[in-house]
């Protein structure tokens, strides 16, 4: 039970530290090219304002207008889809990896019976009479 707890902090841990490695992906080298080619946009001031100018000015200095920030929508969602892909890149080499260590582990088992030639029955491997018509069997050499 410790083992799987200390196996379940260290992925908490590396997974961690991998979200921040792809926000920073994200944020400082995929967006900017993308914003460079659609016009110099700074994906993370993209944002709908929800108050016009006219609005705004009847209100305080220290007020913050609330806005729909959908440029930080964007490279959160696409942040996500990498950690996203790459989790099931992971799942499905780990998969793979189990099912030859499975298929290595599963040794053809040796049989345990055989067909009698008389009556096509089935009798235990070592057996020199067959328990069905009672013939006589040949003996099975193992080596």
């Amino acid at each position: 039970m410790r083992g799987n707890v200390i196996d379940l902090a260290v992925g908490v841990i590396i997974g961690g530290a991998f979200g921040k490695i792809v926000t920073s992906l994200v944020n400082d080298v995929i967006m900017p090219p993308i914003g460079r080619v659609l016009g110099g946009v700074d994906f993370k001031h993209l944002k709908i304002p929800l108050y016009t100018k006219e609005q705004l000015d009847d209100k305080p200095a220290d007020f913050v207008a609330p806005v729909i920030a959908y440029g930080q929508f964007i490279n959160v969602l696409i942040d996500f889809l990498i950690v996203a892909f790459c989790i099931f890149m992971l799942v499905k080499v780990i998969n793979v990896l189990r099912r030859t260590e499975k298929k290595k582990d599963e040794a053809p088992a040796a049989p345990t019976e055989k067909e009698c030639p008389y009556c096509l029955s089935m009798v235990p491997i070592k057996a020199t009479r067959c328990k069905h018509c009672t013939s006589q069997l040949e003996a099975v050499q193992h080596g």
